[in-house]
């Protein structure tokens, strides 16, 4: 188990907190635009040990009797059936997951909004769909000259047009399926129509990173830079914090570049703008549950590196560009770091140069680094995994947890039933051999209840994984890089 340096529970408490203070600021109605991910917020757990990933809806049910969810998404978005990278999953089906996950957690969500709507076919098809699914569904439509074009956007021209969201609750939380789906546009339009019906409501904006009051260039602030370089998303000094308090605060360009369109946008609906700068308008208190810098900065670090690895292999595929990788090879510089803090890069490559066979590397909570290369039964990933096991277990490496008997039938399947080429069994193969086993075997027993140790281990491989590979160390919490590369020279791969 790793050291914390989060502590999570005063974060539940503070955040929580920190927003009621807020509603009450603007007597008692506020429209909290919420960004990041609400559920699995995998990158600040991995930056932020101790932070759990699913903190923020943890805070969030703090305030369950308080707040209701609104849902945008970007009408163009649904035309084009964009798909979720991280989930594989298209924005419309990610609105209906997201539906289902609040639930799930006793969190009210009263209303989707289709925004940037045009008359689209595939959004009439959503909202028919929503409707049919009991939820109400409100229409946002295109506002020339947003966000730029203040005296029109604030007119029954601009805003007017909007559907008004009805709305119950004193915090109104807008959340999306991701970047470009409306959420302030959502949020400011709110605003409007409230005002013009004598309701006094306010805005607010949740971000997790950059953390506002940390350095510019600490590793969390620079991790959160790398988590976003095909963004081109900047961290920069809020220079209207800057000016207006003399404290100086972290914001990002997008931020900073629109407020003064935001302050003229308050100014026009609320009369005077409630906020002197972009830092003024957050309510992240994640700086200030930070306990031990050190464990964080060195988390933040590794994450860097790992941003850069999945760059590279994202380039190998053809779906990234240099443009990400010079941005993270320059953060990495700023940090002053290369790829040498990940000890499991050097010992993985190591091992391939010495077999001339792709190989893995898993480091273990105490520092020890198990490897895994490629035999004839399995391949270096489940190799590794399964030594790994043994080691946590005690078992000698050379005792057989799972007898050939056991994994020659599931090969035998893969290759005369199933049409594989390749006869190694893959990680996913090798745990369910290991959890048969388990039944007769108390040695095998004893590696399968070693898996959750195996959470927040570095680990890495001469090549790209498969994807079921991939999958199984991602679902066991492993901090995964691969060299980008391919084992085969074929064109295709899976």
């Amino acid at each position: 188990m790793k050291t914390a340096g989060f502590d999570n529970q005063q974060y539940l408490q503070t955040q929580s907190a920190r927003i009621r203070e807020r509603i009450d600021q603007f007597g008692g109605k506020l429209y909290l635009e919420f960004g990041g991910k609400l559920f699995d917020d995998y990158h600040a757990s991995r930056v932020l040990p101790g932070f759990e990933p699913d903190s923020k809806i943890r805070m969030l049910y703090e305030l369950r009797d308080s707040a209701e969810i609104v849902i945008p998404i970007n009408a163009s978005a649904i035309e084009q059936n964009k798909v979720r990278g991280d989930l594989g999953i298209t924005y419309q089906e990610d609105v209906l997951r997201l539906i289902d996950a609040f639930r799930s957690k006793g969190l009210y969500v009263s209303s989707v909004v289709i925004t940037q709507y045009a008359g689209q076919g595939g959004a009439d098809a959503f909202r028919r769909r929503l409707t049919s699914l009991g939820m109400r569904v409100y229409l946002h439509y295109p506002i020339a000259g947003y966000p730029h074009n203040v005296s029109h956007i604030v007119s029954e021209e601009g805003f007017g047009k909007n559907d008004f969201i009805e709305t119950t609750r004193p915090l109104v939380v807008v959340t999306a399926p991701g970047p470009g789906s409306g959420k302030m546009a959502t949020c400011l339009s709110q605003l409007y129509h409230e005002y013009r019906r004598g309701v006094v409501a306010g805005y607010a904006k949740f971000e997790t990173f950059p953390v506002w009051n940390l350095p510019l260039k600490h590793p969390i602030n620079l991790a959160y830079e790398a988590a976003t370089a095909d963004l081109n998303d900047v961290n920069m000094i809020d220079p209207f914090h800057l000016s207006a308090y003399g404290v100086t605060t972290v914001n990002y360009n997008r931020d900073v570049e629109v407020f003064p369109v935001l302050q003229a946008i308050f100014e026009q609906i609320m009369g005077s703008s409630p906020y002197r700068s972009p830092t003024d308008m957050g309510v992240n208190m994640v700086g200030n549950c930070i306990m031990d810098d050190k464990v964080c900065c060195d988390a933040s670090l590794q994450e860097i590196v790992r941003r850069y690895y999945s760059a590279l292999c994202d380039r190998r595929r053809g779906s990234g560009s240099d443009e990400t990788v010079f941005k993270l090879e320059l953060l990495m510089k700023q940090a002053g770091i290369t790829d040498e803090i990940r000890p499991v890069i050097a010992a993985a490559c190591s091992d391939e140069e010495r077999t001339g066979l792709p190989a893995v590397a898993i480091e273990l909570p105490d520092g020890e680094i198990i490897l895994g290369g490629t035999s004839e039964l399995m391949g270096p990933s489940a190799a590794c995994l399964l030594n790994a096991l043994k080691r946590l277990a005690g078992i000698e490496r050379h005792y057989h947890v799972i007898s050939r008997s056991a994994i020659e039938p599931i090969q035998k399947l893969k290759i005369e039933s199933l049409g594989s080429r390749n006869p190694r069994l893959h990680s996913d193969e090798i745990l369910i051999a290991l959890a048969i086993s388990a039944s007769t075997n108390p040695q095998a027993a004893l590696a399968m209840q070693q898996l959750q140790l195996l959470k927040d281990c570095e680990a890495h491989s001469t090549v790209i994984l498969s994807g079921p590979d991939a999958d199984v160390y991602s679902r066991l919490g492993l901090h995964m890089t691969c060299t980008p590369k391919y084992q085969t020279k074929a064109l295709f791969h899976r």
